[in-house]
Formats: C-alpha cells, sequence, structure tokens
C-alpha cells in the first residue's frame, strides 16, 4: 500500500525559559501507509501528542518535512486539505468544542466544507449514533461530563469523514464500556480504508493494533508488531513502559500452569486457556460485611442536584444520594460515564451547594449560609478531573506554589515544592520553570496533584487521578496516595482504573443515572457482576479472571480482588493438589 505519512528528519521545540531545553519531537523518520492501524505509546512528555499535531500541520517542524499523501505541511496552500484529511480527537477535547449544542457542534465540521444541508443531518445523525450521544442531541455541550465531551469530539472528527483519525488519549475519560466503544469504532473505520493513529497510556489498546511505535524523550525507539514491542519486558520498563495487564497476569499465571501461554495478549485467550480444577473444589460464597462506623469525616444524606434547574434544559446529575466515608478511609467511587461522580465529589468542597439534602464534612454543614469556604478548600482538596481547568500560573512551580502561598503553610516555600513535586515523579530542577503550557496532559495530572498536596489538605478529593498517566506514574501514583492514607489523610477517588488503586481501597460505591447502586468493601461490590454490567460497569481483570477459574471448578474465594491475591489462592491450591 502507498505512504500516506512520510515523516523524514523532524525536529520540533516548544519555547521555553530555559537556556537550553530539550527537543519534544527530535530525528523522527517515519513511515505510515495508508489503512494501518498504529498504536503510539511511551512515558508522560514523550512527544506523542506533539506528533499527532505536526501530523495535523497544528505545529510545523522546526527541521524536517511533514508530507501527507504528498503535501508538505511547510505549504500553507495545504493546510485545509491537510486537515480535512487528518481529524484529530485531542487529548483536551474541549479545545475543539465550538458549538452551543450537541448536534449543532457535530455539524460544525461538514457545514465548514460546504457540504449539502441533507448530507450534514444524515452525518450527524450517524456519528452521534456510532458514539452513543443520539440521546443528547440537543444537550448544551458545556454542560456535558468529559467522558461525554470526548465522544463529542469523535463525533465531530468522524462527521468530517477524514482519511485518517488520530486518537490522542480519546478513552483516558471512559469508563471500560466507553473506552471499548471507542476502540472498535476505530477498528471499523480502518476496516473502511481509513488510517488510525491510536495514541495511549493503556497497554491493553496498544496491544490490539497492527503495529507498536514507542517513542522516549521525543525519540523513535521502538517500532513493530504488538507482540514484538511487548516481548521484551525489561526494554519497556526502561522506558517507563509495561506489558498489556493481561500480559502480566498471564505471565504470573504460566509459572504455575504452564498450559496458560506467557505472551498472552488477548482476555479472551487467557480466559480459554484456564484449564479445570483437577478436583472438586467447594463453591466459594460471600457475604457482605457490614459498614463500620467509626469516626465519619464526610455524610450526606438524601442530597439531589439539578443542573439547569427550572429550565427545559434541566437535568438531574445526583438523585437522593447517601453517601458516608470514615476518617483516614479510601472509598472509591465508579460509575458509567456521566453518572454523577464529579457532581458528588465537588459538594463535598463546596464548589457545589446542596439544592436538596445534606452534605457534612469535617463536622461543617455546607448548607449554611455563613460557610467558611476557603477554609473548608484548605482542609478538603480537589484535584479536577480535567487538570487543565485549574491551572492558571504561567510556569510549574509558580503553579505548586499557589495554594501553599495562599494559605501561609509552615516552612520554606521552595522545600514545600520540592517535596511536593517529587512526590509525583516531577524532577524539580527539571520542570520548575517549565511553562505550564507546553506540559502534556499526564503531566499537566501530576502539577494539578502536586499543587493540592502542598496545601497539607486533611481530605483529599481525586476525580480521574490515573488518567493519562504512563504505567510508571501510575504506579508512582498509587504508591504515594497509600502513603498519604498510612498518614491519615481520606481519599475519595472517582476512577474508570481501579486496577493501580484497588490495594488502598476500603470501600466502592457505584453511581448510575445520578443514583448510589451499589456500596460496601470492594469484592462485595465488584462480584455483583450482573448489576455492574447493567448499569456499564466492567470489573478489573484480576476479579474477571478470578470468576474464570470459578467457572472451571477452581475454589477462589470471592474476597480475591487484586492480582497479587489470585497469584497467591492459585498457587496454594496447585501446591495443594499436587502434594
Amino acid at each position: 500500500m502507498p505512504d500516506f505519512i512520510e515523516i523524514k528528519q523532524v525536529t520540533f521545540h516548544y519555547p521555553s525559559r530555559a537556556a537550553s531545553h530539550q527537543a519534544a519531537i527530535s530525528n523522527i523518520d517515519l513511515l505510515i501507509e495508508q489503512g494501518e492501524f498504529v498504536a503510539l505509546i511511551g512515558s508522560n512528555g514523550s512527544g506523542k501528542s506533539t506528533l499527532g499535531k505536526l501530523l495535523n500541520a497544528l505545529l510545523i517542524p522546526d527541521s524536517g518535512d511533514v508530507i501527507i499523501s504528498g503535501m508538505n505541511t511547510k505549504d500553507r496552500k495545504f493546510l485545509p486539505e491537510i486537515r480535512s484529511r487528518v481529524g484529530i480527537v485531542f487529548q483536551r477535547p474541549q479545545d475543539q468544542i465550538v458549538a452551543t449544542t450537541v448536534a449543532e457542534d457535530v455539524a460544525f465540521g461538514p457545514g465548514n466544507l460546504g457540504i449539502d444541508p441533507g448530507e450534514i443531518r444524515q452525518r450527524v445523525d450517524e456519528a452521534l449514533e456510532v458514539t452513543g450521544l443520539e440521546s443528547y442531541r440537543d444537550r448544551p455541550s458545556y454542560m456535558l461530563s468529559a467522558g461525554e465531551t470526548q465522544r463529542l469530539a469523535l463525533a465531530g472528527v468522524l462527521a468530517v469523514k477524514p482519511s485518517c483519525i488520530i486518537f490522542d488519549e480519546t478513552t483516558a475519560m471512559l469508563d471500560p464500556l466507553g473506552r471499548e466503544m471507542v476502540m472498535e469504532q476505530a477498528k471499523s473505520l480502518q476496516w473502511q480504508g481509513l488510517t488510525i493513529l491510536f495514541i495511549t497510556h493503556l497497554m491493553e489498546e496498544a496491544a490490539r493494533a497492527d503495529r507498536v511505535i514507542v517513542l522516549q524523550n521525543g525519540e523513535l525507539v521502538l517500532d513493530d508488531s504488538p507482540g514484538a514491542v511487548f516481548s521484551n519486558e525489561k526494554k519497556l520498563a526502561s522506558f517507563g513502559l509495561e506489558l498489556p495487564e493481561t500480559a502480566q497476569l498471564a505471565k504470573e499465571i504460566h509459572s504455575l500452569l504452564p498450559q496458560i501461554s506467557p505472551g498472552e495478549l488477548s482476555e479472551k485467550g487467557l480466559f480459554e486457556s484456564i484449564p479445570n480444577f483437577p478436583g472438586m473444589g467447594s463453591d466459594p460464597t460471600g457475604h457482605s460485611i457490614e459498614g463500620r462506623i467509626t469516626d465519619e469525616v464526610i455524610r450526606i444524606t438524601g442530597l439531589s442536584h439539578t443542573y439547569m434547574r427550572g429550565t427545559i434544559l434541566a437535568h438531574q446529575s445526583l438523585d437522593r444520594v447517601d453517601f458516608h466515608v470514615e476518617y483516614g478511609k479510601a472509598q472509591g467511587l465508579m460509575g458509567s460515564t456521566g453518572s454523577g461522580k464529579s457532581t458528588l465529589l465537588q459538594h463535598i468542597n463546596a464548589l457545589i451547594r446542596p439544592q436538596s439534602g445534606n452534605v457534612n464534612v469535617l463536622g461543617e454543614d455546607l448548607g449554611k449560609k455563613d460557610l467558611n469556604t476557603k477554609g473548608l478548600r484548605k482542609r478538603v482538596g480537589l484535584v479536577f478531573q480535567q487538570p487543565e481547568n485549574q491551572i492558571f500560573e504561567q510556569y510549574v512551580g509558580d503553579e505548586i506554589a499557589f495554594a501553599a502561598r495562599n494559605f501561609n503553610m509552615e516552612g520554606r516555600l521552595t522545600d514545600i515544592v520540592r517535596v511536593a513535586m517529587g512526590s509525583v515523579g516531577l524532577d524539580f530542577e527539571m520542570f520548575k520553570d517549565r511553562f505550564t503550557s507546553t506540559l502534556s496532559g499526564g503531566e499537566q495530572r501530576k502539577v494539578a496533584l502536586a499543587s493540592v498536596l502542598a496545601g497539607n489538605p486533611e481530605i483529599l478529593l481525586l476525580d480521574e487521578p490515573l488518567a493519562g498517566l504512563d504505567p510508571r506514574s501510575r504506579r508512582e501514583v498509587a504508591a504515594h496516595l497509600k502513603k498519604l492514607k498510612q498518614g491519615g489523610l481520606t481519599l475519595v477517588i472517582s476512577t474508570h482504573q481501579f486496577e493501580d488503586l484497588l490495594e488502598i481501597m476500603d470501600g466502592i460505591s457505584a453511581l448510575s443515572k445520578g443514583r448510589n447502586i451499589i456500596s460496601g468493601d470492594p469484592w462485595v461490590v465488584f462480584n455483583q457482576i450482573d448489576i455492574l454490567e447493567k448499569i456499564g460497569i466492567k470489573p478489573p481483570l484480576s476479579i474477571r479472571t478470578a470468576n474464570e477459574f470459578r467457572k472451571k471448578g477452581w475454589p477462589i474465594p470471592l474476597q480475591v480482588v487484586t492480582q497479587v491475591q489470585l497469584i497467591g489462592e492459585v498457587r496454594s491450591l496447585v501446591k495443594g493438589d499436587l502434594g
């Protein structure tokens, strides 16, 4: 097939006040054929999003050439044609939302191309259907959740019908079923002849591509099939990456059950290769553990909230929610996109005041008119789902210092900033003078978290804290959250990525359409698989794999939720059977 994309010795720098700074993209040569499905992976700041913008001609290389179907992006007369052929769904999708309502925004691109109105309506209908936004047609675009906004951005690109689509962390804010929908849509587009470049930090997604490209410090370091790229765990680790979760689990189980391939990349393949248990295993059962009420720092009862209440656009986000968190515990929030998780978090630090119901945090009634909101927010820190919404300083060091300075924190400010940056894996000397506008999505998330931690809160609210982070960064953040919890910090974490956080979770609440459907210990909640599937939630791989073992007769206790626990149970059963 002909080369659709040619990259020849391309180098690109972002501006910086540092005397010398590293190139975001350095001397890259790359060819991508029409119809290929290519995954682009790398640690935060490795240059993935920058490369995507170079392909879309949003950025022009300092040196070298980017050629799309024979058209050089340096030639301005080709820019409209290049951008109509190469669509991009941004890492921050709200940057490309321009119209008032969902349907109008999807129609914007085709309208600019001068397409017949009847054809535009058909394209809008098709794009809304494939992205699951049909019922949102008349919803104001600014009232969408982060996940819904990503779907809208994708719908807008699909309506233009480009030859290539770049998915820049498009699934980062989506629930597991939403991620699967986007992946299936990308595969379907490839079958229709489109070129797909899928930028992701989720190795499971990269494993489903035809080809995987790895960037490190702006350089292309690997370019091969998924099987070849993921065959060298040590090399991946040196780049801050890891094996896909399925391959990691298969590797661990292989040491106990050789019939399971250690390089298995397919979840279906892993499940099918699990052997029947040789003995007559007992049928494991579990029972709900009663909540242990000790010292509640968050107590919410009967909370309801309606956006644009009293208008024809009214949308109920929370419906009579009860939610309780004890001192020093970590409570998880899960639910499909738009289930009300972010709205609930914003009630806990009084960004949204209760319309009905009661919200009591650290002994304060958040519904009272004379509430000291500044004092509350010093004690209750919130890291937004979209970190760019809370970053406003020009330089990284100043941004992280803001809360500590505003709250008159004790100690030398430089030391407070240095510790906060180190806790999230940001090198002080490398990042303190970086322009915040040049940060990648993952780096922005780290800066937002560090700026809140610098204020030393008593309760930390995290809205999708792992979205957009590379594997090494996810582990670092999860490990730091564990330390914070051990130090007495209370955590409330809304996430679609529980795999890295299961170890620290004391309880989980599952929301659907603004209601708290299930709450309890993680193993109790996650083993109600039928209920979770009905509300669009997919349990972590470790729990689904444990369930597959049970189907084959293995007496795995329902309390097993983490990969480490699962491997331990299988090891004990294998040794017991051999003994």
